[in-house]
C-alpha cells in the first residue's frame, strides 16, 4: 500500500503536469496580443478542474486534512516550477527565476490553488463522513 504522503505528492505532480500543459498549449493558440497574459488567464481557469481532479483522486484512496493536502500540492508545484518549469520553459524564452517568482500572478495562482483544494477537500471529506 502506498503511503498517504507519497500519494499526495503523486496527485500534486499530476495537477502540476495538467496545469503546465495548459499553460504551454495556450502559447500555440494566440487569442490575445499578450501571450504571457493569455497563458496566465488559461492557467487560472485550468487550475480549477485540475486541482479538483487531484483532490478527488487523493480522497478516493487516502485521507489527509484538506489544508495539509493544499499545502502539499503548493509545495510540490513550487518545487517542480523551480526544477523544471523555469529552467526548461521560462529561461530559454528570456525569463528568469526572479521574474517568474516575483510576478504577482504567481502568488494569485497559489492562493487560488490553495483555496480550491481546501474547499473541495472539505466538501469531499464531509460527504464521505455523511
Amino acid at each position: 500500500m502506498i503511503s498517504q504522503k507519497i500519494f499526495s505528492i503523486l496527485c500534486a505532480i499530476l495537477v502540476w503536469i495538467i496545469g503546465v500543459s495548459f499553460f504551454l498549449l495556450s502559447f500555440y493558440v494566440p487569442i490575445l496580443e499578450n501571450l504571457e497574459q493569455q497563458s496566465n488567464i488559461v492557467l487560472v481557469i485550468a487550475i480549477i478542474p485540475s486541482a479538483c481532479l487531484g483532490t478527488y483522486l487523493f480522497y478516493t484512496k487516502s485521507y489527509m486534512k484538506p489544508s495539509a493536502l493544499a499545502i502539499t500540492f503548493i509545495i510540490v508545484a513550487t518545487i517542480l516550477d523551480v526544477l523544471i518549469t523555469v529552467p526548461v520553459f521560462i529561461i530559454p524564452n528570456g525569463g528568469s527565476y526572479s521574474e517568474f517568482f516575483g510576478a504577482p500572478m504567481f502568488y494569485t495562482i497559489i492562493v487560488e490553488f490553495y483555496f480550491i483544494v481546501l474547499y473541495f477537500g472539505n466538501y469531499l471529506t464531509k460527504r464521505i463522513k455523511a
